[in-house]
């Protein structure tokens, strides 16, 4: 029987037991996580809740809302149009891009986490240290990273050389 088409290989049987729909699914959630805090901090430009952080500690640099939105509205998209690939069984692993994902994401992950460290010990550090919504979500692209970059090295084929 031939395996499902969204199932990534594995190891020994040729497919694993968990398909890549759940790569897709994890995408999924870490856009979500980045369009609520895309959402939240529009919400706080033009009409505040009480119950959210303010506009500034969404802020995490000097660059103008007029330019942070549009980019992140973009990321956003390119978070979604990936997972819905994934979910489609569209998006194809690639060696390479998986190794240069991998290795992108774990810096990322590392320098934001860095930073958020640093902004939460050192009382005199920059003011682009001490915006933990903005390193925390950082964070979370940097997750999405991660985990587009084992979608990428699980989707090979088992005995696919990894170098």
């Amino acid at each position: 029987m031939p395996a499902h088409p969204c199932a990534v290989p594995g190891p020994s049987s040729g497919t694993s037991a968990r398909p890549a729909a759940g790569y897709a699914a994890a995408l999924t959630a870490l856009a979500l996580l980045f369009a609520l805090r895309v959402g939240a901090q529009a919400i706080q430009r033009w009409l505040p809740l009480p119950f959210l952080p303010s506009f500034a500690a969404f802020q995490g640099s000097r660059l103008p809302y007029s330019i942070l939105l549009p980019a992140q509205l973009a990321i956003l998209a390119v978070m979604l149009r990936l997972a819905w690939r994934g979910h489609m069984g569209v998006l194809r692993g690639r060696a390479r891009t998986g190794r240069l994902l991998t290795i992108l994401g774990w810096l990322y992950f590392a320098l934001m986490l860095a930073r958020l460290a640093i902004g939460l010990t050192l009382p005199d550090a920059p003011a682009w240290f001490h915006a933990p919504i903005s390193a925390v979500f950082h964070l979370v692209l940097a997750t999405f990273v991660l985990v587009l970059a084992r979608y990428h090295r699980a989707a090979l084929p088992a005995d696919f050389p990894m170098r």
